[in-house]
């Protein structure tokens, strides 16, 4: 089964930019859909953003004109790029990748925005 590992979070001030980054370790192609979720503690996980592998973003009202989703399949990586980050943005943040057979998760990494 293909793994994921996210990269890229840590602590930044409002306004600010970070750029995650998803390893997969096997092939990405597969996956008619790969994205971003996120989550804070006592709220369920929530889309961010996702991109499929014809390359159609849908993203989040939220996070629309400031985050963006690419996907490598050559490099099985998936990325958002986040910029203009606000307070709300903090949360933990998931890699995924699903097709009709299968549905994976990555571990999550942290985003925290603050001043």
């Amino acid at each position: 089964q293909v793994q994921l590992v996210e990269s890229g979070g840590g602590s930044v001030q409002p306004g600010g930019s970070l750029r995650l980054s998803c390893a997969a370790s096997g092939i990405i192609f597969r996956f008619s859909f790969t994205g971003w979720y996120r989550q804070v503690p006592g709220k369920q996980r929530e889309l961010v953003a996702e991109v499929t592998s014809g390359g159609r973003t849908n993203y989040a009202d939220s996070v629309l004109g400031r985050f963006t989703i690419s996907r490598d399949n050559a490099k099985n990586m998936v990325y958002l790029q986040m910029n203009s980050l606000k307070p709300e943005d903090t949360a933990v943040y998931f890699c995924n990748a699903r097709s009709l057979s299968e549905n994976v998760w990555g571990q999550g990494t942290q985003v925290t925005v603050s001043s």
